[in-house]
């Protein structure tokens, strides 16, 4: 942990809730790779009592959101490939692969140098250290794979940059072709909830937190026609609740009526199909 900043050590807060979902509520997500990293982790940081359920299935709710949008690209378009910014400690590969995709995994070099400590590059999923905002990697994808379908995902990303950083991203992806790009984020109220709450339980009140959306297509309209937005829904909408505490359930309701926290899929490039969300 002491190669890694304030903000890539949040890269264990996820982790740590596919674990706990995968042991306690394996209805909102099982993750046998996660299980199987249980024993390498630091000390302490499967404590589970110093966070509530809710905090600890937000994360794990995220996985499952993501994985939803990545089994769903590849029935619609099985010759793409699965880009991950921001890719931490994720096991997504292990759960939604499908025997043919190629797959990327994009962070820092330092994060990129700690993931291969546990997580030993796979058959099909390369991983590159770079900057997710430079065009480095995706350069690098598309001159393995020209003309492929390409879906991106920034899970517990973007909400660490500036929107002006974000809208660059957004620029950025539609030049390389057929692209779309899945990311969760939060509106105004769910940013203040954040950095009050969520964070301070999640112990990482220090990580600089900027972006927030309120509407798709208002971030679409600021990006002057670079996107599309395919998907906008609540981020509990798909998540089972039953067996959760009642609290649980109740903050998750909140969240979705109030559009706290919402997943939004967004069309670059060449026109696509619309995201079905089955």
């Amino acid at each position: 942990m002491s190669k890694l900043g304030v903000v890539e050590d949040t890269l264990f807060v996820p982790l740590a809730g596919r674990i706990y979902a995968s042991e306690r509520c394996p209805r909102v997500l099982y993750d046998g790779k996660a299980l199987s990293l249980k024993g390498a982790l630091p000390a302490g940081l499967l404590a589970w009592d110093r966070q509530s359920q809710y905090t600890l299935l937000a994360s794990a709710s995220r996985s499952a959101n993501m994985d939803r949008s990545v089994r769903d690209f590849l029935r619609r378009k099985p010759d793409g490939i699965v880009a991950q910014l921001g890719c931490g400690l994720e096991t997504a590969y292990f759960r939604c692969d499908n025997g043919k995709t190629r797959w990327y995994a994009v962070d820092l070099p330092h994060v990129i140098e700690y993931r291969r400590e546990l997580l030993p590059e796979p058959e099909r999923e390369s991983y590159l250290a770079g900057d997710a905002f430079s065009e480095d990697w995706l350069r690098q994808i598309r001159a393995e794979h020209p003309d492929a379908p390409l879906l991106v995902t920034a899970g517990g990303l973007l909400h660490y940059f500036e929107e002006r950083r974000v809208l660059g991203l957004l620029g950025m992806l539609g030049r390389f072709g057929d692209v779309e790009l899945v990311f969760d984020a939060v509106n105004e109220r769910g940013m203040t909830m954040l950095r009050k709450k969520y964070m301070k339980q999640v112990g990482h009140a220090g990580a600089p937190m900027f972006f927030y959306v309120d509407s798709a297509a208002e971030l679409t309209a600021k990006a002057g026609g670079a996107a599309e937005v395919l998907a906008e829904e609540p981020y509990y909408r798909h998540i089972p609740r039953r067996g959760l505490k009642p609290s649980t359930r109740v903050s998750m309701w909140v969240s979705d009526r109030l559009r706290m926290v919402k997943m939004v899929r967004l069309g670059l490039g060449e026109r696509r199909e619309t995201f079905t969300g089955r």
